[in-house]
């Protein structure tokens, strides 16, 4: 069983992610994560935060000399901006005074780091955060609310994909499918060996007409002063059939895969395999006949289930989407109360994205690793790497016999 968690705030010293029940002898070493959180900062559409901010990270335990050894991991991405936050987010009490200094704005649209945020923004976690944590600022909630904190979250995510592909040679990719109203019509699915493609595209798609015409929305919607969502898709190629269970609510992997993607910020839906689409269909169009093919092995006309059936994975590539929600700090900013006085005021602006969903998909991606990797010890699960293969080895020659 793994479990993890991430600390920190957006603009402290340091988020910290902790994953235990990683088998000894996975190959892991510090350039993996400088890796994943390299792909998290691509993306047309992103904010001035990533020209300056750095993810340096550090590995503080739990790997020795590129290996695990079975010991919890502990994962630091320090923040390379901290001494411009230090006084503010001090985790010690400071002189009241140092407060009220003006720290710069940054932008002239932003508010000046030291001063207390009491217009909470649309769509963020800062009214209910503060309203419901007894707080008069809205600094708190926000901070950790971030979707910095997904930084962590994809450094969690380069651990389980190495499981992943170390143990059962599974591979994911991530591409995005629609920005706003403008969707491809018959995505290119990414198939393994694409990734290098992928991480080119500035908009995450291996169709570059497509990729042209999301930048030119992007760019179009950052010229009007607004932000703009859309859908990112995961594929996982290589999943062992019977991950996950049809026996209780907490064991379905579907359940476990919406769970997990709905917890990215910004997300507020997710479908897997045909999804809503599935709704319109008939009963005789919208399920995967099971074929038998020239060798014997059972094969699968279609896979409308995204590789999931009954809360059990059935062999097919796993196929996820999660819809992004447009980012909510809206540079024009959008109408709100000031808690302090009472009276209406325009929300406040922290830089942003226009478009989040090149890291959204990466972010995804990690999020659905975990849990696949997590679903892989239920069948396979074992101290070390090499009992894990073993275990899942015997598993899969079991059920060829039968499938």
């Amino acid at each position: 069983m793994l479990r993890w968690m991430t600390a920190g705030e957006s603009h402290g010293p340091a988020l910290v992610a902790v994953i235990e029940g990683v088998p000894a002898g996975l190959e892991l070493q510090t350039s993996d994560f400088e890796r994943a959180l390299w792909r998290r900062r691509l993306g047309h559409g992103r904010g001035a935060r990533q020209k300056f901010e750095k993810d340096r990270v550090r590995i503080l335990g739990g790997v020795r000399h590129g290996l695990t050894f079975g010991a919890p991991i502990a994962i630091e991405i320090a923040n390379s901006e901290w001494p411009k936050w230090e006084t503010v987010m001090s985790a010690d009490p400071v002189d009241p005074q140092a407060l009220l200094i003006d720290a710069g704005s940054g932008d002239e649209r932003e508010i000046a780091r030291n001063k207390p945020l009491t217009r909470p923004r649309p769509g963020h976690a800062d009214l209910a955060g503060m309203l419901s944590y007894e707080l008069e600022d809205a600094r708190p909630v926000l901070e950790r609310a971030s979707a910095r904190e997904t930084a962590a979250r994809v450094a969690l995510g380069a651990v389980a994909e190495a499981i992943l592909s170390q143990v059962g040679g599974v591979q994911l990719l991530s591409h995005v499918i629609q920005v706003g109203n403008l969707r491809a019509e018959e995505p290119i699915q990414p198939m393994p060996g694409d990734e290098e493609a992928l991480n080119a595209s500035a908009m995450r798609t291996l169709d570059a007409d497509l990729d042209q015409r999301f930048r030119e929305l992007v760019d179009h919607t950052k010229a009007n002063g607004d932000t703009i969502g859309g859908v990112v898709e995961v594929i996982a190629w290589g999943v062992p059939i019977g991950l996950g269970s049809h026996v209780s609510a907490r064991a379905r992997l579907d359940a476990k895969i919406a769970h997990a993607l709905m917890s990215i910020q910004s997300v507020k839906g997710v479908e897997i395999g045909d999804g809503f689409a599935q709704a319109a269909m008939l009963g005789s169009e919208a399920h995967d006949e099971i074929l038998k093919g020239p060798d014997g092995h059972l094969l699968r006309a279609s896979n409308h289930a995204g590789g999931i059936e009954g809360g059990t994975s059935n062999g097919q590539p796993i196929v996820v989407r999660a819809a992004f929600k447009a980012i909510s700090t809206v540079p024009r900013a959008l109408r709100s109360v000031d808690l302090a006085s009472g009276e209406e005021a325009l929300g406040l602006h922290q830089r942003s994205d226009t478009c989040q969903l090149v890291p959204g998909a990466l972010i995804a991606q990690a999020e659905l690793a975990l849990v696949l990797a997590d679903a892989l010890f239920e069948h396979a699960g074992g101290k070390s790497v090499a009992e894990m293969r073993r275990n899942l080895e015997a598993y899969r020659q079991r059920v060829g016999e039968r499938a």
